[in-house]
């Protein structure tokens, strides 16, 4: 029997707590489907209630799953009602994502009440949203293959004197047109010795001969992220460029490898890693993490992270994305998204990793 993810929720909750109120915007979503700007999601051992206000009342009746829905009013009135209605003497809420000042206010009107910030229920909530369901992988593969589309179709615009502004708004374009809701994140569209910023932002400089370009960018479909990083070099690429960008690709190749459910997530970036730090003039130059979880968010956890202590788990998707950065002079990322499975991954992304000179 397939559960909700209400009910997993329900069959989880802190020992010491009868219910659990979820007042941030993703976690709502996530268990009901309902995106909403404003609102909380009330979890019982038996039910679950959405309150949202007017703006999304007559959608969220539409499109919410596992819950009642009540119109938002008089809420703390309607949340003492409901919470004296079930019986509830200890409310679990947020940590993580529930401000000092929202807290207090809790403790100010529901007097009475054991509210109990619990950091279990936030681990609860993380481990669960880290393990995707077969209905997430699907708007994650919808969303990477409307990146991998979108990239294709850019390289007929990339030419010496188009600007990284001008190919950043293009690419979002594209996406829009093939499907995307938006950016999961902030275009990344970096060339020449600007692309030795990680993260650089767009300019107006134009891309010039002999240039890397690189692009990270992701389109995102039903709520669900997707992140892909590829560099292309403009008219030509020196024999230092092409012995980088074949290193961070044997780099990226050896941490996809690695992956696999049950291998500790440090493994996974020591493998990529060692292939970085072993060539002489790349390395101290790959300075961030091999990668990170995405879904709902494009930041999630478990990360492929020298100092992660977490283990891979089947369902896992995160990213594979080495970088090699020469300050003032270039940089290399590849990115790929991948879902970890029993015996090693699926990589989901499925543009070409190849040097593509345009």
């Amino acid at each position: 029997m397939n559960l909700s993810a209400i009910e997993i929720l329900q069959r989880n909750f802190p020992q010491e707590a009868d219910a659990a109120l979820i007042i941030s915007p993703v976690n709502r979503r996530y268990y009901t489907k309902m995106p909403s700007s404003d609102g909380a999601l009330l979890v019982t051992r038996t039910d679950a209630v959405l309150f949202v206000d007017f703006r999304y009342i007559e959608r969220a009746r539409r499109v919410s799953q596992g819950c009642g829905v009540v119109l938002r009013e008089r809420f703390y009135d309607q949340l003492r009602e409901l919470l004296g209605a079930r019986g509830v003497k200890s409310l679990a809420v947020e940590t993580e994502r529930m401000t000092v000042a929202d807290f207090s206010r809790f403790q100010e009107e529901l007097q009475g009440m054991r509210l109990l910030s619990s950091p279990v229920l936030d681990e609860t909530i993380r481990r669960q949203r880290a393990v995707k369901t077969a209905g997430e992988l699907d708007a994650i593969r919808a969303a990477q293959a409307i990146t991998d589309r979108s990239f294709s179709e850019l390289l007929n615009f990339l030419r010496p004197g188009v600007t990284e502004r001008q190919a950043a708004n293009e690419l979002i374009r594209i996406m829009r047109d093939f499907g995307s809701e938006g950016e999961a994140f902030d275009t990344i569209a970096v060339s020449g010795a600007n692309s030795s910023m990680p993260h650089g932002v767009p300019t107006d400089k134009p891309l010039a001969a002999g240039d890397f370009f690189t692009l990270d960018f992701g389109a995102k479909k039903d709520g669900y992220c997707s992140d892909m990083t590829r560099t292309v070099a403009i008219g030509h690429a020196d024999d230092e460029m092409r012995r980088v960008y074949d290193t961070v690709l044997r780099a990226q190749q050896a941490g996809l490898a690695a992956v696999r459910a049950g291998i500790p997530c440090r493994e996974v970036d020591a493998a990529a890693r060692r292939v970085i730090e072993e060539a002489a003039d790349c390395r101290g130059c790959f300075g961030h993490s091999l990668g990170h979880s995405l879904g709902l968010e494009i930041h999630e956890s478990p990360n492929f992270s020298p100092l992660s202590k977490d283990t891979a788990e089947a369902g896992n998707v995160l990213s594979v994305e080495p970088g090699v950065y020469l300050e003032g002079r270039f940089g290399v990322r590849i990115e790929d998204i991948v879902c970890v499975t029993e015996s090693g991954c699926e990589d989901l992304t499925h543009s070409p990793k190849e040097l593509i000179v345009l």
